[in-house]
């Protein structure tokens, strides 16, 4: 007996879509990577060139999660506070904004494929 859930092919479909969307961005890859840990935390970031300029690919190797950040996206970071970052840990492994399209429904997944998984992480939806 092989138990299947609801979404289940959308969900491989979106992993699919990651995978490939992670591997090109590793073509690009541009210097060694660098790790950051703590007791926490783990992530490993690198700079990709891409054909709409660099990026930094900052994956969790323990989730298997994994966001392209550009230089503005970056820069916006900047302009956080303390508050919306204790906001990000406290939605783990979601997104603090939802925009209706993100969903897996069609398949589509938005840049970066930081769509909150379906089932718990290292399953490989990214």
């Amino acid at each position: 007996m092989t138990l299947h859930w609801e979404g289940e092919e959308a969900d491989a479909r979106a992993a699919r879509r990651a995978a490939a969307e992670r591997d090109a961005l590793l073509a690009g890859v541009r210097g060694d990577a660098t790790t950051i840990a703590n007791e926490f935390a783990e992530v490993r970031v690198v700079r990709v060139d891409t054909r709409n300029g660099s990026r930094l690919l900052v994956e969790s190797p323990k989730s298997g999660q994994w966001v392209a950040l550009d230089p503005l996206e970056l820069e916006a970071l900047t302009w956080q506070s303390t508050a919306t970052f204790s906001a990000m840990i406290g939605n783990p492994f979601g997104s603090l904004v939802t925009d209706g399209t993100a969903g897996i429904e069609d398949g589509a997944v938005p840049e970066g494929g930081n769509e909150p998984p379906q089932h718990p992480p290292g399953g490989g939806s990214q």
